[in-house]
């Protein structure tokens, strides 16, 4: 029980600092579109003049500086609608299009138009609603993605301790918690040191792209996990995974490497956990709260779910819990491949051909573009393929033993 409390202290000790900091809009959202419809007008008249660098790069300045870094956009997206959001973008982007193109003036205060049409409708809306909080797609996502690393980080420990409990070498024990504990503390420094590097050193576009490629990163180290998971489904893989992990550091009597092998075990968990959160944070739309809601209340399932495993009071089930967590953990990497290259489309780097009419599904990452759809898609005839082949595969190995 002391080692939980530990853990517990260690973990929210390290959460306190971690908090985040809010600051309340002085601006009104009419203020804020107001603001827009200057710097965009503003924007006409020096493409007109024929700058057309600094003319997309006050068109950028409205959209990144104003729209985005004012809370306009994550505040329609979250209250009034993903959907509207996409097309303001995308307005934005046919504005700059129009001048890279070398359109006439004209055509861009056509697109500006389509700009500020959306902005006009969208604001009025929230004047008339107010800005109320949803959040729950954040909670639910924060609260699983702790779970699941959680849990698999939680079965490596107890198996190690069941181990050393079997082979008679109970003075192991404080060397595996001490440095469980220094992975947790590794992973939330880790944590911290990656959000004051993504803020300090990129605004705007570079933000937007910096985003970007980490979601697409947590992308395959999603597959990576789920991979390595369907792997595992099998309780006598486990246990000689397990086995092989300790017991040469036991044959050896080297108290360091065992240490190590849990600080690993616990770190590997904490470092994916950083990704898919710093993930998460950069689609929030104001949810963060939800999101820190979300990790504490994983937190406390997980302190009750070590102590009843590691007490013999709850037993997992392995092949099914790796195979739903696996598959969860695939269906997120679909998302974050949507969210991700989103990130990219606003920060110029990936085009943007939108699919008149199809539907914008926020919360899975799904965008009306041929960009962001075409890469899911394939991820997930990738996934059907890999399950029929690995079905084949353990049929073909069954009958094999049989005969």
């Amino acid at each position: 029980m002391k080692s939980v409390k530990k853990i517990l202290l260690a973990v929210f000790a390290c959460v306190l600092m971690l908090a985040p900091s809010c600051a309340d809009a002085a601006q009104t959202w009419e203020q804020i579109g107001e603001h827009i419809r200057v710097t965009l007008n503003e924007a006409v008249e020096i493409y007109r003049a024929g700058d057309v660098d600094l003319a997309k790069k006050t068109v950028n300045d409205a959209y990144y500086a104003i729209y985005e870094k004012d809370g306009l956009e994550m505040t329609i997206r979250r209250t009034i609608s993903a959907k509207d959001v996409g097309m303001t973008e995308y307005y934005f982007n046919c504005m700059k299009r129009v001048m890279i193109d070398g359109g006439t003036p004209e055509a861009a205060k056509a697109e500006a138009d389509k700009v500020m049409e959306m902005i006009d409708k969208d604001v009025a809306l929230l004047m008339n609603k107010g800005t109320e909080q949803g959040g729950w797609a954040s909670f639910w996502a924060a609260f699983l993605i702790l779970i699941r690393e959680g849990m698999e980080a939680i079965l490596v420990l107890v198996a190690i301790i069941a181990y050393l409990s079997r082979a008679g070498r109970p003075e192991y024990l404080n060397t595996v918690y001490n440095w469980a504990i220094a992975a947790i503390a590794a992973s939330f420094l880790s944590a911290y040191i990656f959000s004051t590097v993504l803020d300090s050193a990129s605004s705007g576009a570079g933000r937007e792209i910096i985003e970007g490629a980490t979601a697409l990163f947590a992308v395959v180290v999603l597959l990576a996990t789920s991979a390595w998971m369907g792997s595992k489904a099998d309780a006598a893989r486990w246990k000689s995974y397990i086995d092989g992990l300790v017991s040469k550091t036991i044959s050896s009597g080297k108290m360091r490497a065992l240490g190590l092998a849990a600080f690993l075990a616990v770190y590997r968990e904490g470092a994916e956990v950083i990704l898919f959160y710093q993930a998460l944070f950069n689609n929030a739309f104001g949810d963060v709260d939800m999101i820190w809601f979300g990790f504490a209340a994983g937190c406390a399932v997980l302190a009750v779910l070590f102590f009843l495993i590691q007490h013999g009071a709850l037993r997992i089930p392995l092949r099914p819990f790796f195979i739903i967590t696996g598959t969860l953990m695939f269906l997120l990497a679909v998302s974050f491949t949507g969210s991700g290259i989103e990130e990219l489309q606003e920060g110029g780097v990936v085009s943007m051909t939108r699919i008149e009419g199809f539907p914008t599904i926020d919360i899975l990452g799904i965008y009306p573009t041929y960009e962001t759809l075409i890469p899911q898609v394939l991820l997930i005839a990738g996934a059907v393929l890999w399950v029929l082949y690995n079905s084949r595969k353990t049929g073909a190995t069954a009958e094999t033993q049989n005969c």
